[in-house]
């Protein structure tokens, strides 16, 4: 919202600003009505300091690595400001509160405000004030300024990447599609027709629905379906699948795919690669808003350098999922993976949250 919105950011800033300047002022004074209106007449001050700061100073210099520049800078704007503040509250703001007592009590006498202007502006004493005032407030803002920033660049880098690993998933999907297809076309099997209609859903819902943070997870579920039912037209009798998947998932939201990686992995290299009779169980439930999911396969018996090969690649697609799970869910999933002798075993468990 704050990023969208930068507009809400500057106010988050002034009245952050604002409530702790009529706090210290209203106290001093016991009069919340004279804090206010002394803090409206010094607040443009704050920000003049704080936007030549954060709007010259920092992206010019800072930003830049000029961290020598910034420092001869800011030791140089900060008596310039000081004075700036002390001119305002010597001409502005004190007569102010001097007329504000007096009104109430003719006989109140304020011995500094009464000296000459010149032994006012040239007071020492009141010089290390306008210091202390001058900065406490807008360094404060100016460290909030810096760590929003900090968190929106931090933000971007994570969804950067997030992308980056999502965006493999695409041509991954895509070469095994392909490859299936090449399979059925080759022996020119009936289902080659209702194969492509099939991956086109499902590259529909990868390439534009998955754009998205998070989606439906009943929506999720079902391209889920649509894969499992692609891979159920290729092997016919070929294949033991068992798939269970709980069909209540309204209102629930979930990262997209991070589910499908999983089945295809077991197809590939468990059905495929197997010249026995494979087995495939797909087990999917909610307790809640916590999404269990669990896929074991059958696991060919291959020759040690063939089989060490097949663990590579079935492991960067893994590789790739613990990552997005550590940026999306942190502390809220746990996923497992097993490569025993005879069959691969994942187990996957999430924390979702509802839209409702």
């Amino acid at each position: 919202m704050i990023k969208k919105y930068p507009i809400l950011q500057h106010l988050f800033y002034w009245l952050t600003a604002f409530s702790l300047l009529v706090f210290i002022y209203s106290t001093a004074y016991g009069s919340y009505h004279l804090g206010v209106q002394v803090i409206l007449i010094l607040l443009p001050v704050h920000m003049c300091y704080f936007y030549l700061l954060t709007g010259w100073v920092m992206p010019r210099f800072y930003f830049r690595g000029k961290y020598l520049q910034t420092c001869l800078l800011v030791i140089l704007i900060l008596p310039v400001m000081a004075v700036l503040y002390r001119l305002t509250e010597v001409f502005i703001a004190d007569p102010f509160i001097y007329h504000f007592y007096k009104v109430r009590d003719s006989s109140f006498t304020w011995a500094d405000h009464e000296r000459p202007l010149r032994e006012q502006l040239l007071s020492p004493l009141g010089f290390v004030n306008a210091v202390e005032r001058s900065n406490t407030v807008v360094w404060i803002c100016v460290t909030l300024n810096l760590f929003i920033l900090w968190h929106q660049r931090k933000q971007a880098v994570l969804q950067a990447e997030l992308n980056f690993l999502k965006g493999q998933l695409h041509p991954h999907f895509l070469f095994n599609a392909l490859n299936n297809l090449y399979a059925l076309s080759l022996d020119k099997a009936p289902q080659t027709p209702q194969v492509i209609l099939g991956i086109s859903n499902i590259l529909r819902y990868v390439l534009y629905e998955c754009t998205a943070e998070q989606v439906p997870l009943k929506r999720d579920i079902e391209v889920l379906n649509d894969y499992i039912e692609l891979e159920k037209l290729r092997y016919e009798d070929r294949l033991e699948l068992n798939v269970h998947i709980d069909p209540h998932a309204d209102h629930i939201q979930i990262a997209p795919l991070l589910m499908l990686p999983l089945v295809e992995n077991a197809f590939k290299h468990g059905a495929a690669e197997s010249t026995d009779m494979p087995w495939i169980n797909i087990d999917l439930y909610l307790s809640n808003n916590d999404l269990t999911f669990k896929i074991a396969n059958s696991k060919p018996e291959l020759p040690v350098a063939q089989a060490y090969g097949q663990k590579f690649k079935g492991e960067i697609g893994i590789h790739n999922l613990r990552k997005r799970l550590e940026y999306i869910y942190p502390s809220k999933h746990r996923f497992r993976y097993f490569d025993e002798s005879d069959c691969f075993i994942a187990e996957l468990q999430i924390q979702l949250s509802s839209t409702s």
